[in-house]
């Protein structure tokens, strides 16, 4: 399943927002011009339509409540909406579907959240549409939870709710994963931020685990010096899992260190080349060329393919958005993929498409790094060298 576009009313920086997607999509833009608000759009989904641990509620109590999701552009419409369109072609045939899900405050203080709106269409049908029915108008109490939410409502759009609830959202803290003893709370696999990963590790089948990690043990020979071997052991005193990595040394058997003593950049490596192998629906990548050497951010885009193209059907068999401001990787990507641009103003932040000048150039053999990136500089940054 891919998203193929996105609309968001009142969504944090965007009032408005007409996105369309690819099966790779490279997000651009200056610092807080909305580039994770926007990944944060899917990430709030999958809460919404998780069963155990998740619902609508449960994604805006994350976030604050719907007042810190509303947009400060909003005008006289409070209401919070987003709309995908997607596209099916696992079957047959192709499957097109929409999902509508609006969201507006009530009550005293607008403590109160209900669902203004929850649509879904598939193939042009009207699966669903409220709150235009009579249980939704004798019980407003309904209107607290989404339908996407309830597996006793959600059955014949239910292929939706498990494509939401499966997204992977990567942005891996090495700090968090190294202290993860320390920190000692506990942590949801889906945490996006590292200490997650090693409950998912363990909890992998022992042969699909051990597979995987043969193969980023051989991508890690490739791209980290002196780097000889990589294992995944329980400690036997804590039950704890750890990553253990061995290093070729002046003693025979080598160096074996423990993920709290690997470099930020080999553990984001990691985190990276695990997620690839996971199954699952759109994976969110934010900014994975941080901690990296330039020669290994410049093969990400291809590790990417490689990894994620479905060789039988000669498809990608996994839709990624990335959010990025390495020109080296963006010097790199292939001609499948999208770029979008995402402008900061004063009624909100907009997101477009290369337009006509530069899709000319793009055409012409130039790199988004070239085209687009250059204009997520801000305008008076040469004065920052000037502020004392």
């Amino acid at each position: 399943m891919q998203i193929t576009r996105l609309k968001l009313k009142n969504w944090r920086n965007f009032r408005e927002a007409d996105i369309p997607l690819a099966i790779r999509t490279h997000v651009l833009g200056a610092n807080a011009s909305g580039k994770s608000n926007l990944l944060d759009v899917f990430r709030f989904l999958r809460t919404v339509a998780q069963t155990e641990g998740g619902g609508v509620q449960k994604a805006l109590k994350d976030r604050g409540g719907l007042t810190k999701l509303r947009s400060l552009h909003a005008r006289r419409d409070p209401e919070v909406r987003i709309e995908l369109d997607l596209m099916d072609d696992s079957g047959p045939t192709t499957t097109r579907w929409r999902y509508v899900l609006g969201l507006k405050s009530e009550g005293k203080g607008q403590q109160r959240v209900l669902v203004s709106e929850e649509r879904v269409e598939k193939d042009g049908e009207l699966l669903l549409d409220r709150p235009n029915n009579s249980k939704d108008r004798s019980d407003p109490e309904r209107l607290t939870q989404t339908h996407l939410e309830q597996i006793g409502s959600n059955l014949t759009f239910r292929a939706l709710a498990e494509f939401f609830a499966s997204t992977t959202y990567l942005h891996l803290v090495p700090q968090l994963l190294k202290h993860g003893e320390e920190i000692g709370a506990r942590i949801p696999e889906s945490d996006p931020f590292g200490q997650g990963l090693m409950q998912r590790i363990a909890k992998t089948p022992k042969k699909t685990r051990d597979a995987r990690l043969t193969r980023i043990q051989k991508a890690l020979a490739s791209a980290v010096p002196l780097f000889s071997e990589l294992r995944f052991e329980q400690d036997q005193l804590s039950g704890l899992w750890h990553l253990e990595a061995n290093f070729t040394h002046w003693r025979v058997h080598g160096s074996w260190q423990r993920e709290n003593q690997l470099s930020d950049g080999t553990l984001r490596l990691i985190g990276l080349l695990w997620a690839l192998q996971e199954a699952g629906g759109l994976l969110l990548l934010e900014e994975p060329e941080q901690s990296l050497n330039d020669a290994i951010v410049a093969h990400i885009p291809l590790l990417i393919d490689r990894v994620l193209r479905d060789r039988k059907r000669r498809i990608s068999s996994r839709q990624v958005v990335i959010s990025t401001h390495s020109d080296i990787l963006l010097q790199n990507v292939d001609g499948d993929s999208q770029s979008l641009l995402i402008e900061p103003g004063e009624n909100g932040s907009t997101v477009r498409e290369p337009n006509e000048s530069e899709l000319e150039q793009l055409q012409h053999g130039l790199t988004p790094a070239e085209v687009l990136l250059p204009k997520t500089r801000p305008q008076g940054v040469n004065q920052l060298g000037l502020w004392m």
